[in-house]
């Protein structure tokens, strides 16, 4: 139903968005992604290898899959409030904490809490946004609220591009703690917590229209090779660059570009999945996401990795806001309950796909057959959202 809103109300949906955006930035861009292009100056200046950076990568997920399994188990709307705003200092605690020593198992630990804070930022402060909407009678999209993941990665690619001339890796970790403080201040305050009850501001009931077990399946295992695909290059796509002779020093150029491509992504694939529906879109961009991880595969020159760049950057996002937003309205009352359960499906996929390539790129002294694997499950996956598409009708979802 749709209803009248003042300027005030409008300020405030601003303020919303903007603390879930602000939040994403701290908790996604900077707790978790600086954690990429820091990569190769760690492993420059601390001697860290390809075997253990992938393990931290996948210390993080591990991290990220605890937070998700805590969004899929609470369904209190201010239970879920407080550990947002948990999420927020413990993303400036980890932050922090990465610069205190050259220590492998510090920073697994700080690995690991980051990985919650993301679960925090992208789960639990999601579904608090969307609730929000949803109980104000707004259109129940994330797309400007997800461009805070994008926005934080073109934040910390720029930011290590400027400090490593200046600084050591130390030194630009505490740099993005100061940075990070200044942002949560808005995060927290500019959200407000959530009443006790499921009605919407007008007064109406919130009801849930939970799927059917067989498209829950299908979209789970289909959100499985979407986590596989994504994880690989966001977390190596920096060192994959370094590493060949004609680009070093463009890996941030890159990071910075799918960055970049990612911000404005979230909001126009919500006008796409308006126009043709929302499986139709995830259709697209898993098809767009398998072009974007195998060029920098195929080719090793800086316009396909520029190119690929944009492609993942302008999709992966997309697909998260895409099914995370799609979860949300199937349980309004507790939107990220399955948010949680789907970003468990995401995460085992996040888990694997580091360690694995690490090891390999280390045995092999390449990270392309890592990225073929990680191709090769988003056309797996692009296969389950058609299979998907054809049993939608039965699942009750119209697309």
């Amino acid at each position: 139903m749709s209803q009248m809103h003042t300027p005030h109300d409008r300020l405030e949906k601003a303020r919303v968005l903007t603390a879930g955006l602000l939040s994403l930035i701290l908790m996604l861009g900077i707790a978790r992604f600086a954690y990429t292009p820091l990569l190769p100056v760690m492993m420059t200046q601390t001697g860290l290898g390809d075997a253990m950076g992938g393990w931290l990568a996948t210390i993080n997920y591990m991290g990220y899959m605890t937070g998700a399994v805590v969004a899929a188990s609470v369904s209190n709307l201010q239970l879920k409030d407080t550990l947002y705003r948990i999420g927020l200092v413990v993303a400036l605690i980890t932050t922090a904490g990465m610069a205190l020593a050259d220590n492998i198992i510090l920073w697994s630990v700080m690995r690991f809490f980051a990985g919650l804070s993301s679960a925090a930022g992208l789960l639990i402060g999601s579904g608090l946004v969307l609730n929000w909407l949803m109980r104000h009678h707004y259109r129940s999209e994330l797309g400007l609220h997800f461009a805070g993941v994008g926005l934080g990665i073109a934040f910390v690619s720029v930011a290590v591009l400027v400090m490593s001339s200046n600084f050591n890796w130390a030194e630009q970790w505490w740099m993005l703690t100061a940075i990070g403080v200044l942002i949560a201040i808005p995060a927290w305050r500019w959200l407000p917590r959530p009443p006790n009850h499921h009605m919407t501001s007008s007064g109406q009931a919130m009801v849930d229209n939970p799927p059917t077990r067989g498209f829950m399946r299908l979209m789970l295992a289909a959100y499985f090779c979407a986590g596989y695909g994504y994880v690989i290059s966001a977390t190596f796509i920096v060192a994959i660059v370094e590493r060949q002779p004609t680009m070093q020093g463009k890996g941030e150029l890159v990071f910075l570009l799918m960055g970049l491509a990612a911000a404005p992504a979230c909001i126009l694939w919500d006008h796409i999945a308006r126009r043709i529906g929302e499986l139709n879109a995830l259709l697209i961009a898993y098809v767009l996401q398998f072009a974007g991880i195998a060029l920098p595969a195929m080719y090793d020159n800086l316009t396909a990795a520029l190119f690929g760049a944009v492609l993942f950057g302008g999709t992966f996002i997309g697909i998260v806001s895409l099914v995370l937003t799609m979860a949300g309205r199937f349980y309004p009352t507790k939107p990220a309950k399955l948010m949680g359960k789907m970003t468990l499906s995401y995460g085992v996929a996040q888990i694997l796909g580091p360690f694995l390539t690490g090891i390999l790129a280390e045995q092999l002294g390449s990270y392309n057959l890592g990225l073929w694997l990680a191709a090769g499950f988003t056309i797996l996956g692009s296969m389950l959202i058609l299979l998907l598409r054809l049993t939608s009708k039965k699942a009750g979802y119209p697309n």
